[in-house]
């Protein structure tokens, strides 16, 4: 047995790394890689941020583990108010958990507790985690379930508008799939038996598809009308990686509830939900909990990662950086429109898809470009979508133009040689 390790991880790569900063990780033999996978999209502040460093080194000399229902340290409220500030209006009162799937289910039990009602609807492409519950309402790739049955009931799956797969135009792709979501509450459940439906703004490893702003608004709509609550899951989306510290922002949409993990902490454990004072309320006391949530380190880290965010010019430096990335891969793709046959994105939260000669999903020729990239260039990018053909342009917000301008090139040469 050549490690204790469970075999159950997929590695991207077998790279053994000693440290970080900024954009760029450096192995055990010394060698830098920079790093356009940001730790699956949570590194936003880049790595070791100095002053998210720093305030976990001072919170660690005064209190590791500070477990919510026995006594609470002072960051929890701190925290709390700093979060009530930046997020869409009306969400003003914070539960803390540790992942993005544990928040995703506590957003749930919410809803389930504060309407009565037991369904839940989500949307084809979506990922919201790997315990049973998320499992059940993850369908991006039939790997993170098979073999995993029965999952949980009370989830119905409707359809979002992915246009390059479908090959429809946006508002055709829109007006469908809106249509289908009212036939879903006419034909699979009700309205009265549906409590809430979570949304991603951007799919994740569905395929970085940004929602349309129309489906958003006209699912955000539906959920008014019927008394069904909006859940935004921007575990992946938030906290500046579209341009906005959140998604829902780019669209003035204020969600019921708010779930939030990755970027928040700059990769220390933590999440989030947030939601109105009122629904806050009619969440019984004792009806959830957890040992770790709102940790006294977590919170040190997400405050230092807030403060880097809302510093003047650092999402403007974000929105560049993407809209310099878009361009650059429009370039790329106007050289080689045989094999990339659309980008998109927001801020730094990019797509590029490949293509075989017939214009189908090329996860082989993705992987090949993936494998290059890795070993050629130096630089870690993953793919995602449902064939795994979708390169993900997910890099740390302080990219620097230099970065992105290597990393266009390294594209350009990766598509070259495979």
């Amino acid at each position: 047995m050549d490690s204790h390790l469970a075999d159950v991880w997929f590695e991207l790569t077998d790279l053994q790394v000693s440290h970080g900063s900024g954009a760029v990780i450096t192995t055990t033999d010394g060698v830098d890689y920079l790093d356009l996978s940001s730790g699956i999209g949570v590194v936003n502040t880049g790595h070791c941020h100095p002053a998210v460093v720093a305030a976990i080194r001072e919170q660690a000399g005064r209190f590791l583990h500070a477990q919510v229902n026995c006594y609470r340290h002072d960051l929890l409220e701190r925290l709390a108010a700093r979060l009530a500030e930046i997020t869409p209006d009306g969400i003003e009162r914070f539960f803390f958990g540790n992942s993005g799937a544990e928040a995703t289910e506590a957003a749930i039990k919410l809803a389930k507790q504060a309407t009565g009602r037991p369904g839940t609807i989500v949307f084809q492409g979506s990922f919201h985690g790997r315990t049973h519950l998320t499992m059940a309402m993850t369908t991006s790739k039939s790997g993170y379930r098979v073999g995993h049955s029965p999952l949980p009931s009370g989830i119905f799956v409707a359809p979002f508008p992915y246009t390059f797969l479908t090959k429809e135009d946006e508002d055709t792709a829109v007006a469908r799939c809106l249509r289908e979501f009212d036939l879903l509450l006419k034909t699979q459940t009700s309205p009265a038996e549906v409590g809430s439906v979570i949304l991603e703004p951007v799919l994740g490893e569905g395929g970085y598809v940004p929602a349309p702003r129309a489906f958003i608004e006209g699912i955000a709509e539906r959920c008014r009308a019927n008394d069904i609550l909006f859940i935004a899951d921007e575990v992946q989306s938030g906290f500046g990686r579209t341009g906005e510290l959140f998604t829902v922002d780019h669209h003035d949409l204020r969600p019921d509830i708010l779930v939030m993990a990755k970027g928040i902490a700059s990769g220390f454990p933590l999440s989030a939900i947030g939601a109105s004072a009122d629904l806050m309320e009619r969440w019984p006391v004792g009806s959830h909990g957890g040992t770790y949530g709102g940790n006294p380190m977590g919170c040190a880290a997400a405050l230092a990662t807030i403060d880097v965010m809302t510093e003047p010019g650092f999402l403007d430096h974000a929105r560049a950086m993407g809209e310099r990335f878009l361009d650059g891969l429009e370039e790329i793709r106007s050289r080689h429109p045989e094999v990339v046959a659309e980008n998109r994105g927001i801020g730094l939260m990019l797509a590029t898809e490949i293509v075989d000669g017939d214009g189908n999903p090329d996860a082989p020729r993705a992987a090949a470009i993936l494998r290059h990239l890795l070993h050629e260039e130096r630089i870690v990018l993953m793919s995602c979508g449902p064939f795994g053909s979708t390169l993900r342009w997910i890099p740390p917000l302080v990219i620097s133009e230099q970065q992105v301008d290597g990393s266009l090139q390294a594209l350009d040469n990766a598509l070259t040689a495979t």
